[in-house]
Order: C-alpha cells, then sequence, then structure tokens
C-alpha cells in the first residue's frame, strides 16, 4: 500500500461524511421556506411551528455539514498539492466565489432567521429563510462548477505545465453543471422530504397528541417528494445520456459492459470476472440499453475493452483506463434502486395524502420510517459512481490521480489523519444522529393554543 492509496481513502470517507449532510441541508431549506411562506400567507400557526420544528433540525444538520466540510478543502494542500498546483487557477475561483459570496449569504442569512424571529417584519423575516435555501442551493452550485472542470474540462489552456483558466463564461456554463447540478438539487429536495415523511410517520405510529401537526407535516412531504423523486430520475436520465457522450468508460462500467454493443442490452444483473473484465453471467434487456442512451433502440455503447485500446491510442501505453468495475456497477445499481423504492413509496404516500387517508396499516409507517436511510443510500452511491467512475484521472482527460499526491507527504502521516479523521468524523456522525433523532422524538412544542383537537374532522388536502 502506497500513500497515493491512503490518501484516495481519506478523500472518499471525508467526502462521504460531508456529503451525508449536505443533500438535507440543500432540500430542507427550500422545504422550511415553503412552510413559513404557508404561515405567512395564511396566518396558520400550526406552519409556524412546523418552520420551527423542522428549523431545529435543519440547524443540527447544518452546523455538522460545515464542521466537516472545512475539512475537504485543507487536503488539496495536505495529501494533493501536485493538484493544486495544477488546478489552482481554475479550481480556485468557484471556490473563493462559493465562500466570499454563497456561504457568507447562507450563514448569515440563518443568523437573521434564528435571531430576528418577533423582531423583524414578517415578510423581512420570511426573506431571511428563502435567502438561506437560496444560499445553500447557490453554494453547492459553485462547487459543482468545480467539480464539472474535472467531469469535463472546458475554458482552459495548458501553459508551463498547468492548466490556466481562459474562459470564465465557459466554466460556469459547462454542459455538466447543466446536468449535475440539477441531480443535486432535486437529490435534495427528495432528501429532505423523506426526512420529514419518516418523522412524520414515527409520530402517526404512535398515534401522537400532536396528530394534526405531523399529518400536515407528512401532506407537504409527500407532494415536494413525488416532485423530487421525478425529476431526480428525469434529470438523472438527461446525466447518463451526457455521460455516454463524455465519458464513456464509466458508463461502461457502470453497466459492467466489457463488449462494445450495437444495439446495446441494459444490465439488469451481472456476475462477471472484474479482475479479468469478462462475463461470466448475465440478465439482460435487449436494446434497453441504447434506448436509454440515444432515446432510440439502437446505438451503439461502447465497451470497456475498446474504450481501454482507444485510450491507450490518445492518452499513451502503459496505464489501465479502466476504473473499479465492481463498484461502479453496484453503486449505479445502488443509485436507481434506492430511487424507484422511493418513486413508489412517495407516490403511496401521495394517494393517501390525496385521499386523506392516514389510518393507513402500521406496516407502511414503519416502512417509511426505516426509508428515511433510502436517499442516504442513493446520494453515496451516487457520489461514488461520480467519483470512482473517472479513475484513474482526477481531471478527466488532463491529470491523473497518481500525478496529483503531494509528492512528500509519507504513508504514515496520511495514515495517521486518515485515522484521526475516521475517528472524528465517526464521532461527530454518533452525536448528529444521535441530536436529530432526540429532538425528532420529542417532536415540537405544544401548542398556545390547541390545535391537536382529534375530535375535529381532518384536514382535507386543499389545507395543505
Amino acid at each position: 500500500m502506497e500513500a497515493l492509496d491512503l490518501a484516495r481513502l481519506q478523500f472518499a470517507a471525508t467526502t462521504v461524511y460531508h456529503f451525508f449532510f449536505v443533500p438535507l441541508t440543500l432540500g430542507l431549506s427550500i422545504l422550511i421556506a415553503i412552510m413559513q411562506t404557508i404561515h405567512y400567507r395564511t396566518q396558520n400557526p400550526v406552519y409556524d411551528r412546523m418552520a420551527r420544528f423542522w428549523g431545529k433540525l435543519f440547524l443540527i444538520n447544518f452546523a455538522m455539514g460545515v464542521v466537516t466540510g472545512i475539512v475537504l478543502e485543507f487536503q488539496f494542500g495536505m495529501n494533493w498539492s501536485e493538484y493544486s498546483r495544477f488546478m489552482g487557477d481554475i479550481f480556485g475561483a468557484p471556490l473563493a466565489i462559493e465562500a466570499l459570496v454563497a456561504f457568507f449569504l447562507e450563514s448569515t442569512f440563518l443568523g437573521v432567521w434564528i435571531f430576528g424571529r418577533d423582531k423583524l417584519p414578517r415578510g423581512l423575516h420570511l426573506a431571511s429563510i428563502w435567502l438561506v435555501a437560496f444560499g445553500a442551493n447557490i453554494s453547492a452550485l459553485w462547487i459543482l462548477i468545480a467539480n464539472s472542470f474535472m467531469q469535463q474540462p472546458v475554458g482552459y489552456t495548458i501553459r508551463n505545465g498547468r492548466a490556466e483558466m481562459t474562459d470564465f463564461f465557459a466554466l460556469i456554463t459547462n454542459p455538466n453543471v447543466r446536468v449535475q447540478f440539477p441531480h443535486v438539487f432535486t437529490s435534495g429536495m427528495a432528501t429532505a422530504a423523506f426526512f420529514v415523511l419518516g418523522i412524520s410517520a414515527w409520530h402517526l405510529l404512535r398515534n401522537t397528541k400532536q396528530r394534526d401537526f405531523f399529518m400536515r407535516s407528512f401532506r407537504l412531504a409527500s407532494v415536494y417528494g413525488i416532485i423530487a423523486i421525478v425529476l431526480v430520475i428525469m434529470v438523472g436520465h438527461s446525466q447518463a445520456q451526457h455521460m455516454v457522450e463524455v465519458q464513456p468508460m464509466k458508463m461502461a462500467a457502470a453497466e459492467g459492459l466489457f463488449e462494445s454493443e450495437d444495439p446495446a442490452s441494459l444490465s439488469l444483473f451481472t456476475i462477471g470476472d472484474w479482475e479479468q473484465r469478462e462475463e461470466v453471467f448475465s440478465i439482460r434487456i435487449p436494446r434497453a440499453l441504447s434506448l436509454l442512451s440515444y432515446n432510440r433502440l439502437d446505438g451503439e455503447v461502447r465497451g470497456i475493452h475498446d474504450l481501454q485500446a482507444e485510450y491507450e491510442e490518445k492518452y499513451g501505453e502503459g496505464v489501465s483506463y479502466i476504473p473499479p468495475v465492481a463498484l461502479s456497477y453496484w453503486s449505479f445499481r445502488a443509485m436507481v434502486g434506492a430511487g424507484f423504492a422511493m418513486l413508489g413509496l412517495a407516490g403511496i404516500a401521495l394517494y393517501m395524502t390525496v385521499r386523506n387517508r392516514f389510518n393507513a396499516p402500521g406496516w407502511f409507517y414503519k416502512v417509511l420510517v426505516a426509508a428515511l436511510l433510502l436517499p442516504y443510500i442513493a446520494n453515496t452511491t451516487g457520489w461514488l459512481l461520480t467519483e470512482v467512475g473517472r479513475q484513474p484521472w482526477i481531471v478527466f482527460g488532463l491529470q491523473l490521480t497518481a500525478d496529483a499526491v503531494s509528492p512528500n507527504v509519507s504513508l504514515g502521516m496520511v495514515a495517521t489523519t486518515l485515522i484521526a479523521f475516521v475517528l472524528v468524523y465517526g464521532a461527530l456522525m454518533v452525536v448528529d444522529v444521535y441530536l436529530l433523532a432526540k429532538f425528532g422524538r420529542k417532536g415540537p412544542e405544544p401548542a398556545e393554543a390547541e390545535d391537536t383537537d382529534q375530535s375535529q374532522p381532518a384536514v382535507t388536502t386543499a389545507h395543505v
């Protein structure tokens, strides 16, 4: 094992930890802003309590996300100094804008929202939470602009052994941003929806005294969730088609497609000899991969072996341009499987909302509580596919990961920091889950005016 291997593992571990918190921040900020907007328009105090309760859970998650995100940027100088030297002129610009504009906007108005309640005019207080949601998602946009250059370099020139920016507009309008950011944005919405659905289901299962509160939360989250999941799938389809065009090796690995096919079949289940890179057994749907790739029943999808030969001719021999196939293949299936499971559950939840049937069998509420994990599975495996499937490139077509590691960092140094980060992040994860579970189980503060009278008829969908 070399320092490179541990440096990659360290960055992967810290990224996964950080991305555990990010999507919920993105999506829940918008959902809370919607709750407060409904309160602003209707003067119904339940929605103010909803914004307060879900806002408390949002703050816990946001704090953990900030702590884990800071370490990621330090690693560029610690373990990846050659990458920083090569890419600093380009990568530094969107990261600086993210910190100086988006993050400061988000954090400043989060403080305004927390401490300005009952002190600011209602309209300004409402505007503050919308600015938090805007800042959080614009922050993600700038990060993804930087990451998209690593996936599809644009607007640059190579000078003195470094990539230098020549067109800032090309950088921010990178075609990869147009498919990657909407996918992350809608994934955040889906994560927030299932977070609210899961906690609401837990309380409804126990026939809580705050039943009206959690019925309304459930209704709002079911509508928010079905919109999010449908959009995630649609945008994910576009992203996959873009992948076929610009990173065909990633798609070949994700499909376990060793030989080129025209028309190409979609793998439902493949057992492969991943080391020898050959198929042992598979169940495939004829022509389905061509349909997904090109919106038609024919069209070639290139396989791993042909692409390896093509890349050797284009980039040079002596390097395996094949990413870890097994990890890419199963990450893709875990992401898609979790996504379609969420679609089915969100559909049932929406049906319950439309038909006002909240006396659901207990097993469904139990499933929704467990389904709280589904968006985290989808987010993590989707990010693994995005980054692992690009290997061996750290910047596709320009710099290999092996050439990006810091030359003077030893195996022992990386091992020490890796262990420290895993232990600290593990402790933070335990604290985060504990706090979310504690306050989630506790529920909202009792209403001053009784809004939990279960003798009154249940609210209809129109009241949401």
